[in-house]
């Protein structure tokens, strides 16, 4: 069943972001369930991608205790263990939906980047920079970056996130949890990236999120997905060029080819251009939990059997 809204009578929703449905569920704890929406250019697409929520929460939760040496706000995915008022809801929230901590957000993007892709290439053409930090001349497109990059950005509630410098970051995180940030940021990559590797995925850069219980800082949100990184196939990346991907950058490339202005309302996507992007999300969450390419592995319990082929 696809889904592009979620709706659970009885559980006050406080959320509603470009994928996800946020409810309330008690004094310490949240609902995350993600939709089969789909957002490119700061646009949320009219077309569900199949199956998108459930992978997006799988791959999630296989990177939350995978990177357990952070600190993150994730519970469980097995519904069989929800509060009991989250029972009647059971066959909506299998496979696409997580309890977590509740925390307040810090108001950053973390942003960690270990190839010259997207914004990152466009800024290096026209300035040589990435995220205003100055990095070697000749590279080319897609090229490994000498060292990761740590860019932050602004948390925009609505249009585009900016680029934030890191002195500004400082200034509004403050020294302590701003350098604490930029460092998890940059070991929670490099430890995915190098797993990711052995699995054929080339992770090129990647988003993550913080927050605050307590005054302990936390990794939030999503982990190491197809939609808050790029995923390239090892076996055909070659610099020089945009690698293909298992990410939505396939939907962004369609996008670009029609002309379409960003500006909503966004154009339907063909069904063709759906059912493969739903394949590249699948494949990805293949390759990372397989320990090969026939048997998948199932990080939760909840969840023996969606992944299949």
């Amino acid at each position: 069943m696809d889904m592009l809204t979620c709706e659970l009578p009885g559980i006050p929703k406080i959320g509603s972001g470009k994928v996800r449905e946020i409810f309330d569920v008690d004094r310490e704890t949240l609902l995350l369930v993600a939709t089969d929406r789909i957002s490119a250019f700061d646009c949320v697409l009219s077309n569900p991608i199949p199956d998108k929520g459930k992978i997006l929460t799988q791959i999630s939760s296989f990177w939350f205790q995978k990177l357990d040496f952070v600190p993150n706000h994730y519970l469980t995915c097995s519904v069989q263990t929800y509060p009991e008022a989250l029972r009647p809801y059971q066959e909506i929230l299998s496979g696409r939906s997580m309890l977590i901590k509740k925390a307040i957000p810090l108001p950053v993007e973390c942003i960690a980047r270990g190839y010259l892709a997207g914004s990152a290439w466009k800024e290096y053409q026209a300035s040589g920079t990435v995220g205003g930090q100055k990095v070697p001349p000749g590279l080319q497109q897609a090229d490994r970056l000498p060292s990761t990059l740590f860019t932050p950005s602004t948390k925009a509630t609505s249009g585009h996130d900016e680029n934030m410098s890191w002195k500004d970051c400082r200034s509004l995180l403050g020294e302590e949890i701003a350098r604490q940030v930029r460092d998890w940021t940059i070991e929670l990559y490099e430890y995915g990236r190098a797993y990711a590797a052995t699995r054929g995925i080339l992770i090129a850069d990647t988003k993550f999120e913080f927050g605050l219980i307590d005054d302990e800082l936390i990794l939030i949100d999503e982990c190491l997905t197809p939609d808050s990184s790029r995923f390239w196939p090892v076996t055909s990346y070659q610099p020089g060029i945009s690698p293909p991907s298992f990410d939505k950058q396939f939907v962004r490339d369609y996008l670009e080819s029609i002309s379409w202005n960003k500006v909503p309302p966004p154009p339907l996507l063909p069904e063709a251009v759906v059912i493969k992007t739903s394949e590249k999300y699948q494949e990805a969450y293949t390759r990372l939990s397989s320990p090969n390419q026939n048997t998948v592995h199932h990080p939760d319990p909840d969840h023996t059997d969606f992944f299949l082929m």
